[in-house]
Parts: structure tokens; C-alpha cells; sequence
């Protein structure tokens, strides 16, 4: 089976992972890991000490006082994600972080958000592997109810992500953007 350094050194490269025994072994091992953390965090009541405890667990991060998640949250690997200070986490997000989630300090991040970095090999014959690319939120970003980021993507500070938006490519700094798929809408208004 391959250790969790390896898997994410793949992953983190933007290499293929090739579908064999031992990449399907660990992939199923990390996601059994997250599910065990994750079902603590859901289905049990706790108190923001404790949901930032087990949070920690599940992303071998310590995370600020300031750290707020809402449950349930879901993630089917857990290992990839990386937060700033002051990070909120509404209830019903997804994130799917085997390729790297970094999200910067002071972000909010609505009820229900997917953040997807996996993609499959487009051949049928190798629709299995996996192909890996990362999400990263900067400072003081929102991204409203039900949106949706995909690999690769990028959203530069003080951005403002729609409710529902599906964002293909990179947000720019202190941008708005809205619809499927995100476009730009206007610059976010500040006292500057």
C-alpha cells in the first residue's frame, strides 16, 4: 500500500495515479480514516472545542480558536487540507481534497459548497486513474451557498463567489462572479 507522503506527493505533482491494487489499497485505507473522523464530527452533538479538535485530527492541522465548521462536513480523504486563521465552515460542504485545498485567513464558506480537485482520464480504458489539481482561496474570500470549485482553480483575496456559481478557472482579487459557469460580474466595492 502506498504511505500517505507518497500518495500526496502524487497528488500534490499533478501526476496520474494509476488505478492499481496498491493506489486503490491506500485511497480506500485514508478514506476509511476520514469517514471514522467525520462521522464523530456529524452525528454526534459537540462544541466548536471539540468539532475543532477532531478537525484538526482529520486534517493533522492545529487550528486557530477562531475556527468554526458547521455539521455535517464531508471529505473522503481529509489529508490535503490546509487552512488559514479564522476560517468558517458552513453545514452540508464537500470537499474532495486529495489534490490540495488551501484556504486563506478570515474566508467563509457557505452551506453546501463543493470543492472537487479530482478529475478521471477522459479514455474510457483508463477512466479510473485520477488526476489531481488544487484549489486555493485566498484572504478574505466568501463563496455563498451551493457553489461549486473545480481543480485547478484559484480565487484571489477579498473575492466574492455567487450562490450556486460552478467556477471553471481563476476568480481574480476583490472580483465577484456568478452563474454556470462563474463569470464576472464587477469588482467588490470597498471604502478604498
Amino acid at each position: 500500500m502506498l504511505e500517505l507522503n507518497d500518495l500526496l506527493d502524487i497528488f500534490n505533482a499533478g501526476d496520474v495515479l494509476i488505478m492499481d491494487e496498491e493506489a486503490l489499497d491506500a485511497c480506500n485505507y485514508y478514506s476509511k480514516k476520514a469517514q471514522e473522523i467525520t462521522c464523530e464530527l456529524n452525528y454526534k452533538y459537540h462544541d466548536f472545542d471539540k468539532r475543532r479538535e477532531l478537525f484538526s485530527e482529520l486534517i493533522n492541522q492545529e487550528l486557530d480558536d477562531e475556527f468554526r465548521v458547521f455539521t455535517p462536513f464531508f471529505t473522503d480523504f481529509g489529508k490535503n487540507i490546509h487552512l488559514g486563521k479564522n476560517v468558517f465552515i458552513n453545514a452540508g460542504c464537500k470537499f474532495q481534497d486529495q489534490g490540495g485545498i488551501t484556504i486563506g485567513d478570515d474566508a467563509l464558506i457557505g452551506h453546501n459548497v463543493v470543492m472537487a480537485t479530482l478529475n478521471h482520464d477522459e479514455n474510457p480504458e483508463k477512466r479510473a486513474n485520477l488526476i489531481a489539481a488544487p484549489i486555493n482561496i485566498g484572504d478574505k474570500v466568501w463563496i455563498g451557498s451551493n457553489a461549486t470549485i473545480l481543480p485547478g482553480v484559484t480565487i484571489g483575496d477579498g473575492a466574492i463567489i455567487a450562490a450556486g456559481a460552478v467556477v471553471t478557472k481563476d476568480v481574480g482579487e476583490n472580483s465577484i462572479v456568478a452563474g454556470v459557469p462563474a463569470k464576472f460580474i464587477r469588482k467588490v466595492k470597498t471604502d478604498e
